[in-house]
């Protein structure tokens, strides 16, 4: 399927042309935000175009010029965004880091693309790159924002921010029209972004796009939903991630819409409620908090209060999501919805932050069909989309009139999807990427000489023409019956109960499925508490009866659901474990996007695993894990294990040859 977008020859065709484009069409326009010792700061179109001037000659004047790599590192900060911006003015190409990775991390990405210059936000940032400095010699410089710490740091590399741009300044004053030639020279064609994927299967990979492809895909999606001017984002997710680079940087610059930073990782929820935005992102698992905390706080409301919240939550479940996509609904219907918009939605929807919200995407995850028709019940045009980073982000997404949880929607627009012979889902389109930074083999394996580009993901289009995901390809095996075991699905279901925060199942060539489970402390420490248990943190809480009692209640309602079919009957779960602490990207068990890293928690836990399948009641276990400020330590215990009970369904499946992914496809 491909829909062709409308020519627009006369718009800028790269992120340096936009920025001077707006400067001159919307000059007082409020382009970034910041929130500063609780005060909100804002740029204005003119701003940003002087700041990045600045930023850029300042960046030349230490030496990164066109083809150069620049390091950007930190939180969601105006300069940051702007240093994004003044590498591309200068041809040179940033390259975002997660600000929460270990230095070893940040020492493979640097060294592998070559980053010449490095622009961090603090000294906790300058901190991990001088200690792997030996490591990257071509980083010959490193810009600080923020130089609080900073002062009695003795490095000929450390540079001050307001340094950079008071010499950008003069080299603006000496040769005023340098900025505008060096914007001139930028093309569509030219490498604009370094976004390194997750590693989930393996070492991350550079992957490499062209200012053509993210303007080209930022325009598409913003006509298709209509974004404006005047539309405001809050820019929280990692800036390494290529969704934030799309919803917060791309899609801002070829609409002109206003960026909002945080204060901190901490007063996301504050300032989401400051500003109100009118476009959001956000992975299920946060949507999930934010229903989790409602839910918590219902349950401590008065009697009265808590009535009227379930009497008209029930009311919108009915009619809610057909007001929403303009359905016929009769007249008392939509009274009691007005009313209940007064009493319950709208005081929901101010506490999120959502009054203003007109659209709202997730993606990443599968997103339980309560958590998606409870925002969409109460008004909010929440809808899936499906991406990758080689696709930048934009592959499949929901038409307004076709909203439903289980499918990641139809083609973005420009965009052709097909399934392979295997069941994998391909894709080209105009945000396919330029290449693997350096990896030749990888982008030929990964992408056709006609353009079709290997997801990796196993998928099938259902008879509306919307895509449903299963599972990773490769993930779709199993157990040794023959019966289906598609652990994606399995985990999505759990994950599904508000207790339940991240599953992890096996079961590929084993007689039964088993899964290890992390709790969500504030759900269940909540829970714990009104039932007056005591414990003195995760570990304690999770190794308690009571807890384990609870889990084994949601696996077994999950048990009996899958009994009902016939292809997943086999794969319910029979013994499971929660494990002594979260799975922390630090130790290597998910990627910087919270993805599980499948195989090496295999390896880690290989112990628990082999408990699970012996028949024992409890396993030991004495792991190494990093702390925060980089120190390493080890933490023992002993975990139970618990069988949950399976229900009988119809007779699994017994031929295993070469029927994995279709009777995925039809049991999805």
């Amino acid at each position: 399927m491909e829909i062709a977008s409308t020519p627009q020859q006369a718009l800028p065709d790269t992120f340096p042309k936009y920025l001077l484009h707006h400067a001159r069409v919307r000059p007082t326009r409020p382009a970034l935000r910041e929130k500063d010792l609780g005060i909100w700061q804002t740029l204005s179109w003119h701003d940003v175009e002087q700041e990045v001037r600045a930023l850029a000659l300042g960046l030349q004047s230490l030496g990164l010029g066109r083809g150069d790599r620049l390091a950007i590192i930190g939180d969601n900060r105006p300069r940051l965004y702007m240093s994004m911006l003044a590498a591309q003015c200068l041809g040179a190409i940033p390259v975002p880091l997660y600000q929460d990775a270990i230095a070893s991390e940040m020492a493979f990405v640097l060294a592998d693309a070559g980053a010449k210059i490095a622009v961090v936000e603090d000294q906790e940032q300058v901190d991990k790159l001088l200690e792997v400095e030996a490591q990257c010699p071509q980083l010959e410089n490193i810009v600080y924002d923020d130089a609080r710490g900073l002062r009695h740091y003795l490095n000929d590399k450390l540079h001050d921010i307001a340094e950079v741009l008071g010499s950008g300044r003069v080299l603006n004053d000496s040769k005023p029209q340098l900025f505008t030639e060096l914007v001139a020279q930028s093309q569509a064609a030219d490498m604009a972004i370094m976004l390194y994927t997750s590693g989930t299967t393996g070492t991350p990979k550079g992957v490499v796009h062209t200012h053509g492809s993210m303007v080209t895909t930022a325009r598409n999606a913003a006509e298709l939903e209509g974004l404006t001017e005047h539309e405001e984002v809050l820019a929280y997710l990692p800036m390494a991630w290529v969704g934030d680079n799309l919803f917060s940087y791309a899609q801002s610059l070829v609409t002109g819409f206003c960026v909002a930073c945080p204060e901190s990782s901490d007063t996301v929820m504050t300032d989401l409620r400051e500003i109100g935005p009118t476009y959001y992102f956000a992975p299920p698992r946060v949507f999930e908090n934010l229903l989790t905390q409602i839910m918590i706080r219902m349950e401590d409301a008065s009697p009265i209060k808590h009535r009227l919240f379930h009497y008209f939550m029930e009311h919108a479940r009915r009619v809610g999501t057909d007001i929403l996509e303009g359905r016929p609904v009769g007249f008392w219907d939509r009274v009691g919805y007005r009313l209940g918009e007064a009493l319950i939605y709208g005081p929901v929807k101010n506490v999120l932050g959502f009054s203003r919200l007109k659209l709202a995407y997730t993606a990443g995850e599968a997103i339980g069909p309560e958590l998606f028709d409870f925002f969409r019940a109460i008004g909010i045009n929440i809808k899936q989309l499906y991406g990758q980073t080689e696709a930048y982000v934009m592959v499949c997404v929901q038409a307004n009139d076709k909203v439903r949880p289980d499918t990641v929607g139809v083609p973005a627009p420009g965009v052709e999807v097909k399934i392979s012979d295997s069941g994998e889902v391909l894709f080209r389109g105009p945000g396919t990427f330029h290449s693997y930074w350096k990896r030749e083999d990888a982008t030929a394996d990964t992408r056709t000489a006609d353009g079709w580009v290997h997801t990796g993901d196993a998928g099938y289009f259902d008879d509306d023409g919307q895509l449903k995901i299963i599972d990773r390809a490769k993930d779709v095996g199993r157990l040794s019956d023959g019966s289906l075991f598609v652990p994606k699905l399995l985990e999505n279901k759990l994950k599904f109960f508000q207790h339940i925060k991240e599953v992890v199942a096996f079961g590929d060539g084993r007689d039964f499925a088993t899964a290890f489970i992390n709790i969500d402390l504030s759900a269940v420490g909540s829970w714990a508490e009104k039932r007056g248990m005591a414990y003195t943190g995760y570990t304690d809480l999770a190794a308690q009866a009571p807890v384990y009692a609870l889990l084994r209640e949601c696996i077994e309602k999950m048990n009996r659901s899958l009994a009902n079919d016939p292809r997943l009957a086999g794969s319910q779960i029979k013994r499971f474990l929660v494990l002594h602490k979260e799975l922390d990207a630090d130790d290597g068990e998910l990627t910087r996007t919270r993805k599980v890293k499948r195989k090496f928690i295999a390896e880690r836990y290989s112990s628990l695993i082999n408990a699970l399948y012996d028949g024992s009641h409890e396993s030991a276990i004495d792991v190494e894990v990093k702390f925060e400020d980089g120190r390493s330590g080890r933490i023992c215990a002993t975990l139970s294990i618990m069988d949950a009970a399976t229900f009988p369904g119809s007779a699994p499946l017994q031929n295993p040859s070469n029927k994995n992914l279709t009777d995925a496809r039809e049991a999805a």
